[in-house]
């Protein structure tokens, strides 16, 4: 695979040449079907699903016929909670339910090796050698971002211990900050650019055997069976 490189700064956005990004991550040809799984599974699995509405035996009320069934020349009627009653339940409304859906661990790895293959494709993937600041500050945060072209929505990769960083950034509206377990493939998708510190980076490339991809992965069509 050919030589992926990304620019490599210092925390205060000076340049410091350049980093190999690792080519079982960063290099892979994306595989579009699959991120769009993967990230339709992940927004539907953020949906709360708590949304209710009363049945026409949940609402209080109703229990008395409101007249009787012949005689008055009027529609029968059993109650005044019907679907068609004003103040009467609601038919065939939302009740609540999981919205979840079953990715496969393997699938969800190769939607993340796409969608940052994307982005380095992109030259959206920048590193940083070290955050250094004594303490933390929004100010430096924004300094940084500025000086190393990120002016839209970013993703910061931070490795354990880097929590000056963290508390530094947390406030901007327009950054995830995630761990390397834990950036999603809609977190890099909605970023602009990804952000790495060298120790992101370093563990980011340690768990590149987790990310391996087989067709044994993915369910199959017996040869007896009709597609």
């Amino acid at each position: 695979m050919a030589d992926i490189k990304a620019p490599l700064f210092a925390s205060d956005g000076s340049s410091k040449g350049t980093v190999s990004l690792d080519a079982e991550i960063f290099g892979v040809e994306p595989n579009l079907p699959v991120m769009h799984q993967v990230v339709t599974a992940q927004l539907a699995g953020a949906r709360a699903g708590t949304h209710k509405v009363k049945r026409r035996g949940e609402v209080r009320g109703g229990g008395r016929k409101p007249w009787r069934q012949k005689g008055l020349g009027r529609a029968r009627a059993g109650s005044t909670r019907a679907p068609h009653w004003t103040g009467g339940g609601v038919a065939h409304g939302p009740q609540p339910r999981d919205y979840s859906q079953r990715t496969p661990k393997k699938m969800k790895r190769l939607a993340l090796r796409s969608a940052l293959s994307t982005r380095a494709s992109e030259d959206a993937i920048k590193v940083v050698e070290s955050f250094d600041w004594a303490e933390p500050k929004t100010k430096s945060a924004i300094s940084l971002l500025s000086s190393i072209g990120v002016e839209k929505k970013a993703l910061i990769v931070l490795g354990r211990g880097e929590t000056v960083a963290e508390r530094s950034f947390r406030n901007l509206g327009d950054v995830i900050i995630s761990e390397p377990r834990e950036v999603t493939t809609y977190d890099v998708l909605w970023a602009e650019d990804v952000v790495f510190s060298k120790a992101a980076l370093d563990a980011m490339s340690a768990l590149s055997g987790a990310f391996d991809v087989t067709e044994e992965d993915f369910v199959k069509v017996n040869e007896g069976s009709e597609a």
